[in-house]
């Protein structure tokens, strides 16, 4: 069961990063499906049950990742920003070294987390 704050008073809008958006819409719809409910609750002010804290780069970060097929996906989105919840990075999982995370991936997150940290600095200027 997910609990969703009673003193929500709007969605928080979703920002995607980069290409995160493009390479999540060529997942398998059913991973879509679970992900895109996950990033709803995100919204919310809520969290997936399977939304882990991703390491590494601070509170406020989180991974969730879908098997299908044999296959394993990942999006990871922030809600370290008051008003938006930014989608950093979406790929799939095809790391050669067991369940670590590829650096490049981890390298990318940062740098978009980054960009993210800027444009939400900009929109949020009067």
């Amino acid at each position: 069961m997910v609990h969703i704050p009673p003193s929500l008073s709007r969605e928080k809008p979703l920002h995607w990063v980069a290409s995160a958006k493009k390479d999540y819409l060529a997942f398998p719809t059913e991973v879509q499906d679970e992900m895109g409910y996950a990033l709803g609750l995100a919204q919310l002010g809520a969290k997936h049950p399977k939304a882990k804290p991703w390491k590494g780069e601070g509170p406020g970060i989180f991974e969730i990742v879908e098997d299908h097929r044999g296959d394993t996906f990942r999006a990871v989105y922030t809600v370290r920003f008051e008003e938006l919840v930014y989608v950093l990075h979406a790929f799939q999982k095809k790391s050669k070294t067991g369940i670590k995370t590829p650096q490049e991936d981890v390298n990318l997150i940062a740098e978009r987390l980054k960009r993210a940290q800027v444009d939400y600095e900009r929109s949020s200027k009067p």
